[in-house]
């Protein structure tokens, strides 16, 4: 292997999140109205859903991404009450968002393990996930220092099972032209087993990958 590619959450991070709970935008909602924003969480919620599935509609991509920080920049300069920095506001918002919807947040022990087989080997990340705050859980768990760079699907405005995402991190390692010697690893069939192959890659689900180096029973 000269290369390996990993998936984030539910593959490095076990993670449970309630972004469906109106307790999710009941916090958020208080959080906001010190910020000069002034709305109920049953219209964040709806508003949220709405401008998600807007922007998901909207988009030429058979697999759509979207930056959630722009949609929360949006609700606060729509319902501000005093001048804000829509901007930064969005940024905040998006994070006090996914903390407020966080239950579980820990990394894999079986997966550290196994990033640390592969020390000498180039590696990275390729999540369908926000980078306002997935790197950022990444760094507070320890594991963003392990990868060579992390790629986000909200940096490029599609997501897994794009094969774009796969080349991308192929190109960047330099190992375009050798695929067959680059292995996925991650949880879901569909957007990391099923891609890698149709590049010629090697692949294998996590729990595999867990078997074949021994690191559970």
């Amino acid at each position: 292997m000269k290369g390996v590619i990993f998936d984030c959450y539910q593959t490095l991070i076990d993670i449970h999140t309630e972004e469906h709970s109106i307790e999710t935008y009941e916090i958020l909602s208080t959080w906001l109205a010190y910020q000069g924003v002034k709305i109920q969480p049953e219209k964040l919620w709806d508003t949220y859903m709405f401008k998600v599935k807007e922007k998901m509609d909207i988009s030429r991509e058979i697999y759509p991404e979207i930056k959630v920080e722009e949609i929360f920049s949006e609700i606060c300069r729509e319902n501000s009450i005093w001048k804000i920095d829509e901007k930064n506001l969005g940024i905040e918002t998006a994070r006090v968002f996914r903390a407020a919807s966080i239950r579980k947040l820990r990394p894999f022990p079986q997966s550290v393990k196994l990033i640390e087989q592969c020390i000498n080997v180039p590696k990275c990340i390729i999540s369908n996930g926000q980078r306002v705050f997935s790197e950022l859980e990444l760094r507070f768990l320890g594991l963003y220092d392990y990868f060579d760079f992390v790629i986000f699907s909200s940096d490029v405005g599609y997501k897994k099972p794009d094969l774009r995402l796969f080349m991308t991190a192929l190109k960047r390692m330099g190992l375009e032209l050798e695929p067959k010697c680059v292995m996925s690893i991650g949880d879901s069939y569909e957007n990391e087993i099923i891609p890698a192959k149709k590049l010629g890659m090697r692949s294998m689900h996590i729990e595999e990958a867990w078997k074949h180096f021994e690191l559970i029973d």
